[in-house]
Formats: structure tokens, sequence, C-alpha cells
């Protein structure tokens, strides 16, 4: 005999509810039943299924809220001690709070005449239930009628499925669990419309060999929480997709076509033009000439910076300033004034009594924020997921954010309390983006510095300015970022870039965390800050840190091509760079390649937009090594160039759809 099949609950809910008479229009308008919805896995196949339980449910036997008034109406309802009925409405936690009350009182079966009852409920019962695939559905519809409802579609014709009504909460965690298994994307013509797309199979199992039952889907954490997603689940998640794309016949790759859909199902969102556009610029072999050779100096010193200070406090020179601030970063003793400058937080050209004026009336304006979360009450709380998600994001991150350093280590640190509280100070700063993993690694060194919490609250936001579409849902910064830091590579060295692209790296997913938290994992901690810095004089051109790239691979390729290595070997080696990294050899090969580039005489346009070369006149390139050679040809540009308020119009020519 053949063994039974295996079936495993991945999610179970009751007291999900149809309404029978509102379906299909029938005279019973008011009868509800209240059934069963699970997510099962059997033999390999997800599926969805409702069972109704043993008894309808009327509503005119059960409490609820007036729609048109904020008072309780009664309508029968059945006796019941009051302690025990206050009790489980303050036990229940749902997300639909309005129906809450549901749990608070008893049912009563509607009578039957003739005796019939029993078994009209079950032919009704055995009517309603349903079970299908995930992969046969086509699109979940989410409405909100004072609680939710969700209508599921399926991909072929048939008899419509009965909505399902979350009366008492919970739709959110069937959603999530959903997640799991397929994609669930927002349809561009309808946002009450979630469109389902399901990997192939080999993704499929894949995706499941990562996952636990405590944690969400890989997908839904990658667009919740990019950071942490790209550190524990995509170097693994790649090395199946790896095998997915190469199937059995390693020699034979895929289409490039098939390769981008495929790639596509791992980050949402992301959809690679492959038709090449009228006046499309085709990057071809271009003589760079040599690489200067470039030296550092050393850093800033305090007397140094006190030297471009007059009688009342304003700098002078600040052209000259930010070179040497570029050329050689700064000492440590200078930091926690010049990055409020270079931050952008103090003007270049203000007084110190007006610097003195501002900070006061910065202080007054983050207390003013801070104190509009610190005096929501818990009653508040309950009822506010998103600052409940946010607290609870930033207390796990804020417990692990660099507790090697002594800043930051021991328990009961200030310190740790000075991070949480700018963090959840930032989310009533901006409420919609609010808090995503990774913040809290921008923010470290920050407060490191600043040692002080107004100060670090504003210059993080002045950083987040330049970083916010890192952290947005649809992760359009870190699309556009990649896609220019492979047209770079194709122009520095188009031999290694089609190596790349032989071995299904051409994408450049292995660069994802250096450019979405600036190398913060990828150097120590003070290299960071002098990273850091140079970057933020926003010199010597636009999206600087893409040249940072550029010379970190330029440094790795000899390896990598003459190792042979493939689609695994490649992003095993780029982790393991990871602290082993030379901050100034890196600093003085990127310039080398910035200079290399800004001589060439027929540069292609899209990398000079990419770099900042050219402005709306198309300026020529610059004598290399002169002082306008260091200086960006447009004010206030961003360390990406993705700045909200200074965004550079088509950088790029792959077309992203959300």
């Amino acid at each position: 005999m053949a063994a039974d099949s295996v079936l495993k609950v991945i999610f179970e809910l009751d007291g999900v509810f149809i309404h029978p008479g509102a379906d299909e229009g029938g005279t019973d308008q008011d009868l509800l039943l209240s059934g069963s919805l699970r997510i099962l896995e059997k033999d390999a196949e997800v599926l969805v299924e409702y069972r109704p339980l043993e008894d309808s449910v009327d509503p005119s036997n059960m409490l609820c809220a007036g729609q048109d008034s904020s008072s309780v109406v009664e309508w029968a309802q059945s006796p019941r001690d009051k302690s025990q009925s206050h009790q489980l409405l303050e036990t229940q936690q749902s997300y639909e709070t309005e129906w809450d009350m549901v749990n608070a009182v008893s049912f009563r079966k509607k009578p039957c005449a003739n005796g019939e009852g029993s078994l009209s409920h079950s032919q009704g019962r055995s009517r309603w239930a349903f079970s299908v695939s995930v992969s046969d559905l086509r699109s979940i519809t989410v409405k909100d009628e004072g609680w939710t409802f969700l209508i599921l579609h399926l991909k072929e014709p048939s008899a419509p499925l009965p909505a399902l009504h979350f009366h008492q909460g919970g739709s959110r965690e069937f959603l999530d669990s959903l997640r799991r298994f397929s994609l669930l994307t927002e349809s561009p013509g309808d946002q009450t419309c979630l469109l389902v797309s399901t990997p192939n199979k080999v993704l499929s199992q894949s995706f499941e060999n990562l996952l636990d039952d405590n944690n969400f889907g890989l997908v839904h954490r990658f667009q919740r929480d990019p950071y942490v997603a790209t550190l524990g689940g995509l170097s693994k998640v790649t090395n199946y997709i790896f095998d997915a794309l190469r199937g059995a016949e390693e020699q034979q790759q895929r289409p490039p076509e098939e390769v981008a859909d495929l790639l596509g199902e791992v980050i949402p969102g992301l959809e690679i033009n492959q038709q090449e556009e009228p006046g499309f610029e085709v990057i071809t072999r271009i003589d760079l000439g040599a690489r200067p050779q470039v030296s550092r100096t050393e850093p800033l010193t305090a007397d140094d910076w006190s030297k471009h200070l007059d009688a009342e406090g304003r700098l002078q020179g600040v052209e000259e300033l930010r070179n040497k601030i570029f050329k050689g970063g700064l000492c440590h003793a200078v930091r926690k004034e010049a990055w409020k400058f270079l931050l952008g937080y103090f003007p270049w050209s203000s007084m110190s009594e007006e610097r003195k004026s501002l900070q006061r009336a910065k202080t007054d304006e983050y207390f003013r924020m801070k104190l509009q979360w610190k005096s929501v009450s818990e009653e508040q709380e309950r009822r506010n997921s998103r600052l409940r998600d946010y607290r609870s994001l930033i207390e796990k991150d804020v417990n692990r954010t660099d507790r090697t350093n002594r800043f930051y280590e021991g328990l009961n640190n200030p310190s740790l309390t000075l991070l949480h509280d700018i963090l959840m100070t930032y989310c009533m700063y901006d409420f919609d983006l609010g808090y995503v993993q990774g913040m809290s690694d921008l923010l470290s060194p920050i407060l490191f510095v600043m040692e002080n919490e107004v100060d670090a609250f504003w210059c993080f936001v002045a950083f987040m300015d330049q970083m916010h579409q890192n952290f947005e849902e649809q992760m359009q910064g870190m699309k556009t970022q990649l896609l220019q830091l492979s047209t770079l590579l194709r122009l520095l060295d188009l031999a290694f870039w089609n190596y790349l692209e032989s071995q299904e790296s051409g994408y450049l997913y292995f660069c994802f965390r250096w450019l979405l938290i600036r190398f913060k994992r990828e150097l120590n901690f003070q290299d960071v800050l002098r990273l850091w810095e140079v970057m933020w004089t926003g010199l010597p051109c636009q999206n600087f840190h893409l040249l940072v790239c550029c010379a970190i691979l330029d440094s790795e390729k000899q390896k990598i091509m003459e190792e042979n290595y493939g689609f695994n070997e490649i992003l095993k080696h780029i982790n393991e760079l990871s602290m082993k990294l030379d901050i100034e050899e890196i600093l003085q090969k990127a310039e080398g390649i910035f200079l290399q580039i800004r001589s060439c005489k027929d540069l292609p346009h899209s990398v000079s937009t990419i770099l900042g070369f050219t402005d709306c006149h198309g300026s020529a390139p610059t004598k290399p090594g002169s002082a306008a050679a260091l200086r960006p040809t447009r004010q206030d540009v961003c360390s990406n160039g993705l700045c909200r308020e200074n965004r550079p119009p088509n950088s790029c020519r792959a077309e992203f759809t959300s």
C-alpha cells in the first residue's frame, strides 16, 4: 500500500465568514456562515482551503457597532457574564478592532421548520467549501467595509469563489503566509487588486528551503527589509536561482530575457527592457588612455580647519577646504563640526551666531517630534500597527548595531537609547518612509561622531535625503544605481564585463549591499568614517561611490577571471572581501578612474550623465588634474545623484516598472 500523503498546515484561522445571501442576492441577506480558512501543503502543492463550521450565524443574534453612530447597538444579545465578556474584549488581538466585540457575545442557531435544519445546513456547508491550488490563483481583491474581505479569482473560468470576510481580523496574516509561496503585487490599474504569480517549481522549492515557520517569505522580507534580506537570504537564494537558470546542462545558457524574467521574480518590480529603443546608446570598446597615478594627503587637522574661519566664524575658501577633505579626509577632532557642513545641516556661508540660532530652533523642532511618539499611550499604540511595527524593528536593530564598538557595547548603554530615540523620532519626521532595517547602520557612525542627540538627528536627516530611494518600497534608487554601475564597468573594462555576463553576473547584484548602506559592512568602522566624509564633499563628480565600486572590482577582476569563477564563486568571493579592503588604496584608484574617464574626448553621453560631466549646455571636459576637474558641474549634488529634489532625468536607458 502506498504511503499516505503528508499534509502540512501552513496557516489556519477560524472565524472567517462568508455571506451567502449577499453573494447571490438571495432572500436571506443576513445569513452568515462561519468557517475555517487554511493554507495547506500536500504532495508538493500549496492549497488554500475553506471549510464552513457546523452552525450558520444570524447577525440579529449578535452585538455589533452601529454604522452611523459611535454607540453600541444590542440586538437580542444572549445572556453572558459581564466579567467574562470584558476579559474577552481585552484579550482580542486583531487589526480590524471594530469587530472585536463579536467575540464577546454568544450566537443562537436559527430555528428551522419541520426539523430540517440539520440537513439543510449540512448541504449549505458542503456547497460553500472549496480548495484551490495557489498556482491556480490569478488575483486577490482586497476591500474594506469596516472589516476586511478578500475575493480569490482563479486563472481558469469557473464559478466564482465566495468572498471571505475577516470580521475578527487575520487578513494580513493570511496574505503574509500566502506570500511565502507566491508574489503578490498591486495591480497598476486597481489598488484593491493583488496580482498573484508563482515562480517556477525549482524556484518555489528553493524559496521553501530558505524559510522556516516563524518567518515571512523571502520576497516579502526583501520588500520590507532589503538590508537583512540581502545579508541573510540573497546569497543563498542566488545559488538556487543560478541552478534554476543553468538547468541540467551547465554548458547551455538561458536567453537573456529568460534570465531577466527569473530575476524579476526575486526582486519585485524589476523589469529589464530587452529591446533597444530608438536612440539607445550602445557602448563599444573605447580607448580611455592610461590611468593617471594619484596620491592621497594627510587628514585635515583642527589647526587647518580653524585657519579657514574668519572673526565671525564664517568659513573662507570653501572650495579649497572641500578639496583638502576629499584628498585626505578629516582628523577625528574636526569631524563633529565639519560633518555638519558636509551634510548640509550648517550652511557653508553661515556665521557662528547664525549657527547657534539654527541649533536652538532645530532643538525645539526635534523635541516636539520626539514628544509625539513619547506621548502615545499604550492604548493608542495598540491601535497603531505601523508605530508598533516601527518600534519593534528599531528595538531589534538597535540591539545588534555595532555592538563591538566601545561606544555601543555593553548592557544599558545610553548610546543605544539615543540610537533608538533618534530612529523613532525620524518616523515622526518622515511618516511615508518610517523605519526600514539598515537605517540604523547609517545613523550609528553619525551618532558616534556627534555625541549629541539633536545634531546627530539632523545630520542623519540630511544623509537620508541622499539615501531615501534606497529604502523606498519600490527600491528605485537601488535599481538605477545597479544599472549605472553596469554602464560604467562596461566602459572601463568591456572584457571583464563580458566575462561577468557569461557567468550570468552582469546584473551586479553582488554589489547590492555595497550600495544599500554605502559600504558600511565592507569596511572597518574608522574607514567608514573616512569614506563617507570624502563622498560628502560632492567631489570629484556625481555618483563617486559608483567609481569606488569600480575600483574594488578592478582590484579583484584578475583573480575572478584567472580562477574562472562562476556565479557562486563570484558571489562568495565578493562577500568575503568584507573587512579586508584598504580604503586609501580604493580611494586612490577611484580618483584615478575618474581622471581617466574625464580625459576621454568621445565619452558616451550616458556615462557623462551618470557622473554629472555635462550640464544643460553640454560643457566640454576640463583638463584632468586641474582644480576645476575636482569640482562638480552641478551644485549640491547628492552622493548618489538621486536626491528627491535633484534627480537627473533619464539617467539610464533600462526600464523599470512597478
